[in-house]
Protein backbone atom coordinates (compact mmCIF):
# COMPACT_ATOMS: atom_id res chain seq x y z
CA UNK A 1 0.00 0.00 0.00
CA UNK A 2 1.35 3.42 -1.06
CA UNK A 3 1.29 5.77 1.89
CA UNK A 4 1.11 9.65 1.41
CA UNK A 5 2.72 11.82 4.09
CA UNK A 6 0.56 14.04 5.63
CA UNK A 7 1.00 17.74 7.30
CA UNK A 8 -2.20 16.52 9.43
CA UNK A 9 -1.56 16.78 13.10
CA UNK A 10 -2.05 13.69 14.97
CA UNK A 11 -4.48 14.18 18.15
CA UNK A 12 -4.52 13.38 21.49
CA UNK A 13 -6.30 9.59 20.91
CA UNK A 14 -3.62 8.54 17.91
CA UNK A 15 -0.22 9.85 20.20
CA UNK A 16 -1.99 7.84 23.02
CA UNK A 17 -2.48 4.93 20.49
CA UNK A 18 0.72 5.46 19.36
CA UNK A 19 2.57 5.58 22.62
CA UNK A 20 0.52 2.41 24.10
CA UNK A 21 1.63 0.77 20.94
CA UNK A 22 5.44 2.17 21.39
CA UNK A 23 5.30 0.83 24.97
CA UNK A 24 3.85 -2.60 24.12
CA UNK A 25 3.46 -3.42 20.13
CA UNK A 26 2.23 -6.83 20.36
CA UNK A 27 -0.98 -5.52 21.67
CA UNK A 28 -4.41 -6.41 19.35
CA UNK A 29 -7.20 -4.27 18.35
CA UNK A 30 -9.21 -5.23 20.68
CA UNK A 31 -6.97 -4.83 24.29
CA UNK A 32 -5.92 -1.22 22.73
CA UNK A 33 -9.52 -0.55 22.73
CA UNK A 34 -9.97 -1.68 25.92
CA UNK A 35 -6.96 0.78 27.42
CA UNK A 36 -7.67 2.97 25.46
CA UNK A 37 -11.53 3.60 26.42
CA UNK A 38 -12.71 3.66 22.91
CA UNK A 39 -14.74 1.08 20.32
CA UNK A 40 -12.75 -1.30 18.67
CA UNK A 41 -13.57 0.10 15.22
CA UNK A 42 -12.57 3.47 16.39
CA UNK A 43 -8.93 2.38 17.38
CA UNK A 44 -9.14 0.14 13.62
CA UNK A 45 -9.78 3.02 11.88
CA UNK A 46 -7.24 5.25 13.66
CA UNK A 47 -4.48 2.57 12.42
CA UNK A 48 -5.44 2.36 8.78
CA UNK A 49 -5.53 6.23 8.65
CA UNK A 50 -2.05 6.64 10.52
CA UNK A 51 -1.12 4.00 7.85
CA UNK A 52 -2.69 5.17 5.47
CA UNK A 53 -0.75 8.99 5.78
CA UNK A 54 2.60 7.18 7.11
CA UNK A 55 2.63 7.92 10.37
CA UNK A 56 2.57 4.16 11.30
CA UNK A 57 5.11 2.02 9.40
CA UNK A 58 4.77 -1.50 11.02
CA UNK A 59 5.89 -3.62 13.83
CA UNK A 60 9.08 -5.10 13.35
CA UNK A 61 10.52 -6.03 16.78
CA UNK A 62 13.08 -4.12 17.92
CA UNK A 63 16.30 -6.40 17.71
CA UNK A 64 19.34 -5.78 19.90
CA UNK A 65 22.26 -6.08 17.71
CA UNK A 66 25.21 -6.74 19.67
CA UNK A 67 22.96 -9.36 20.76
CA UNK A 68 23.35 -10.61 16.99
CA UNK A 69 26.99 -10.28 16.96
CA UNK A 70 27.31 -6.74 15.59
CA UNK A 71 28.83 -4.86 18.46
CA UNK A 72 30.64 -2.50 17.15
CA UNK A 73 28.39 0.71 15.85
CA UNK A 74 30.54 3.45 13.25
CA UNK A 75 29.24 6.83 10.98
CA UNK A 76 30.68 7.15 8.27
CA UNK A 77 30.46 10.35 6.31
CA UNK A 78 30.81 10.05 2.34
CA UNK A 79 31.82 12.84 0.07
CA UNK A 80 30.64 11.47 -3.54
CA UNK A 81 31.15 12.32 -7.23
CA UNK A 82 28.70 15.24 -8.37
CA UNK A 83 25.37 12.93 -9.47
CA UNK A 84 26.16 9.88 -8.12
CA UNK A 85 23.75 10.20 -4.78
CA UNK A 86 21.41 7.53 -6.34
CA UNK A 87 24.04 5.08 -7.96
CA UNK A 88 26.35 5.06 -4.77
CA UNK A 89 22.95 4.96 -2.62
CA UNK A 90 21.87 1.88 -4.67
CA UNK A 91 24.85 0.38 -3.71
CA UNK A 92 25.41 1.12 -0.35
CA UNK A 93 22.04 -0.56 0.18
CA UNK A 94 23.68 -3.79 -1.26
CA UNK A 95 25.91 -3.77 1.73
CA UNK A 96 24.34 -5.50 4.86
CA UNK A 97 26.08 -3.83 7.41
CA UNK A 98 24.93 -0.26 6.00
CA UNK A 99 21.42 -0.22 8.73
CA UNK A 100 20.42 3.58 7.19
CA UNK A 101 21.98 6.41 4.69
CA UNK A 102 21.01 10.12 5.19
CA UNK A 103 21.72 12.71 2.60
CA UNK A 104 23.53 16.19 4.00
CA UNK A 105 24.54 19.47 4.04
CA UNK A 106 27.82 20.33 4.97
CA UNK A 107 31.45 18.70 4.03
CA UNK A 108 29.65 15.64 3.42
CA UNK A 109 26.95 14.19 0.87
CA UNK A 110 26.02 10.75 2.31
CA UNK A 111 25.94 10.37 6.72
CA UNK A 112 25.98 6.42 6.71
CA UNK A 113 25.36 4.30 10.53
CA UNK A 114 26.80 0.91 10.09
CA UNK A 115 27.20 -2.43 11.92
CA UNK A 116 30.27 -4.85 12.32
CA UNK A 117 31.14 -7.70 14.61
CA UNK A 118 35.12 -6.79 14.86
CA UNK A 119 37.23 -4.29 14.07
CA UNK A 120 38.40 -6.61 10.77
CA UNK A 121 34.81 -6.60 9.89
CA UNK A 122 34.55 -3.46 9.95
CA UNK A 123 37.56 -2.39 7.67
CA UNK A 124 36.32 -5.23 5.75
CA UNK A 125 32.59 -3.49 5.30
CA UNK A 126 34.66 -0.06 5.17
CA UNK A 127 36.22 -1.38 1.84
CA UNK A 128 33.35 -2.36 0.44
CA UNK A 129 31.91 1.17 0.90
CA UNK A 130 35.31 2.73 -0.64
CA UNK A 131 35.15 0.39 -3.20
CA UNK A 132 31.44 2.01 -4.68
CA UNK A 133 32.16 4.29 -7.89
CA UNK A 134 31.29 8.00 -7.31
CA UNK A 135 32.66 7.75 -3.23
CA UNK A 136 35.71 10.33 -3.46
CA UNK A 137 36.45 10.29 0.51
CA UNK A 138 35.18 8.92 3.98
CA UNK A 139 35.40 9.52 7.25
CA UNK A 140 35.00 7.21 9.58
CA UNK A 141 34.17 7.39 13.41
CA UNK A 142 33.27 4.12 15.62
CA UNK A 143 30.38 4.77 18.57
CA UNK A 144 31.60 3.88 21.71
CA UNK A 145 28.34 4.28 23.33
CA UNK A 146 24.30 4.92 23.09
CA UNK A 147 23.52 7.31 26.06
CA UNK A 148 20.38 8.65 24.21
CA UNK A 149 18.75 5.37 21.31
CA UNK A 150 16.49 6.39 18.70
CA UNK A 151 13.32 7.42 19.79
CA UNK A 152 10.35 9.05 19.03
CA UNK A 153 8.17 8.62 22.41
CA UNK A 154 9.19 12.00 23.53
CA UNK A 155 7.21 13.34 20.55
CA UNK A 156 4.26 11.86 20.99
CA UNK A 157 3.97 12.34 24.40
CA UNK A 158 3.94 16.34 24.08
CA UNK A 159 0.26 15.31 22.56
CA UNK A 160 -1.00 13.97 25.76
CA UNK A 161 -1.75 16.25 28.40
Amino acid sequence: MDTQPSTEPLDELDARLLLLLADEPRLGVLECSRRLGVARGTVQARLDRLVKIGALRGFPPNLDLPALGYTLTAFVTLQISQGARQGVSDRLRAIDEVCEAHATTGDADLLVRLVAKSNDDLQRVIDEIVDVGGVERTSTVIALSTPIPSRVRPLLARLVP
